[in-house]
């Protein structure tokens, strides 16, 4: 699919010359913040950069090599390049990730490709969710596979970053030549879009109309990164809170709800949403004074999943009781894994289930691209000042304020 400008935005971006030549930063970011509309309907961004071509190319270049060549600091740079919201980042990482991608699907048709496989882990905090990572990430090397931890750590509220710091909580699986673990910062993402902090409560009410529920910043696109440096098994942790575990069970190919030996009450006070969603429950802590609620606890949620749909026609959810600490039920719970991932494969639902995600994960990226026009768009955030000011005074609801500034937004582009 060709631009008017020529680019063709389905293959990797090459360009003979400098896309920009000699261009002021503000023009630089008016070229890549415009849009042009196919003979389709459909909209492309101009991609700009303020650095040439010459320049860009070979850092991507050397960046998809080294992660090809499983170099764990060319990973790190990348996850960090995907991670960034500067504009010439945010140019390098979709020149890197197209790239990647197009290998990936060349290699899909050539049957060259060796399979992966994506397990999101969440529960509540304290359940023992890093310890469980670090003995099922070992157990797992142990059987040839190279396995990436993408941790999302709880975030300080003041300088947003990690509060826990995942590899200091998984320090024998992070030393492994084969097992590549990555801390990232929710950065305040715990069932809701990250807010700037200048950012007045109007606009923290447009987030909440666009945006979804975020997780960690552009997780999906540090999986794909992974999956490229040669990691076949990607592990997501969450951070236990809000509704992240959904936007997890997303991106994922199999969700384990991680769970402590309780049952009565404390089973009810789970949410019913994040069981239903769960395609295998685990019940970590099964030793010693816990043992018995640990059997109490999975006959109560064995139980309860015979009333709960299925994720799909093909699987029923399983529930099983582990000891990270002790090392039991580690061998048990990969042999379930992998009886998934055969089920699903043979069936057809493991592609059908990435499909359905990329297309959810496309008008995610759509919804987060908006949300930056809105933030960069000073006309807007001057007459948000004024609205606010009728929203605090009692004038004006909050919610038709909201629908204004997105309906003079939308007004303006359309025109």
């Amino acid at each position: 699919m060709l631009t008017r400008s020529g680019i063709n935005v389905c293959q990797p971006f090459v360009l003979k010359k400098p896309f920009v030549r000699e261009a002021t930063w503000g023009r630089v970011m008016r070229r890549w913040n415009s849009i042009e509309l196919l003979n389709n309907g459909s909209a492309v961004r101009l991609l700009a950069t303020s650095i040439t071509t010459r320049d860009v190319l070979p850092k991507v270049i050397n960046l998809y090599e080294g992660i090809k060549n499983g170099d764990r600091h060319s990973l790190a740079k990348a996850i960090t390049l995907v991670e960034s919201t500067r504009r010439d980042h945010k140019f390098q990482s979709e020149q890197l990730l197209s790239t990647i991608l197009n290998k990936a699907a060349v290699s899909t048709r050539s049957r060259s490709h060796r399979s992966t496989f994506r397990i999101g882990l969440s529960g509540p905090p304290g359940v023992g969710k890093s310890t469980f990572l670090e003995t099922f990430g070992m157990y797992i090397l142990s059987q040839g596979h190279r396995v990436a931890v993408l941790a999302v750590d709880p975030s300080s509220s003041r300088s947003g970053g990690s509060i826990l710091g995942d590899k200091t909580r998984m320090p024998q699986l992070s030393n492994q030549e084969n097992a590549y673990v990555r801390p990232s910062p929710s950065r305040g993402t715990l069932g809701t879009y990250l807010a700037m902090n200048n950012l007045s409560s109007l606009l923290d009410n447009i987030i909440d109309l666009l945006s979804p529920c975020m997780v960690a910043r552009n997780t999906n696109e540090a999986i794909i990164l992974c999956e490229a440096a040669g990691y076949d098994v990607c592990l997501v942790e969450t951070v236990g809170v809000g509704q992240s575990e959904t936007m997890v069970a997303e991106m994922v190919d199999m969700f384990v709800l991680m769970v402590p030996p309780a049952g009565g009450d404390e089973i009810q006070g789970l949410k019913k949403g994040i069981v239903e969603i769960s395609d295998l429950v685990i019940i970590n802590k099964s030793d010693g004074a816990f043992q018995g609620a640990a059997i109490q606890a999975m006959t109560e949620y064995t139980s309860a999943l015979k009333y709960l749909q299925p994720n799909t026609p093909v699987w029923k959810p399983r529930v099983i009781r582990v000891s990270a600490k002790s090392n039991v039920g580690i061998k048990e719970t990969w042999d379930i894994i992998q009886e998934y991932c055969n089920v699903m494969r043979e069936s057809g639902q493991f592609e059908k289930r990435r499909g359905e995600q990329r297309k959810l994960w496309m008008w995610t990226q759509i919804k987060n691209e908006l949300m930056d026009r809105l933030k960069s768009d000073t006309a807007i955030r001057t007459m948000v000042e004024e609205l606010e000011e009728k929203v605090f005074q009692g004038e004006m609801a909050s919610g038709a304020a909201a629908d204004y500034v997105v309906d003079r937004f939308t007004n303006k582009y359309r025109q």
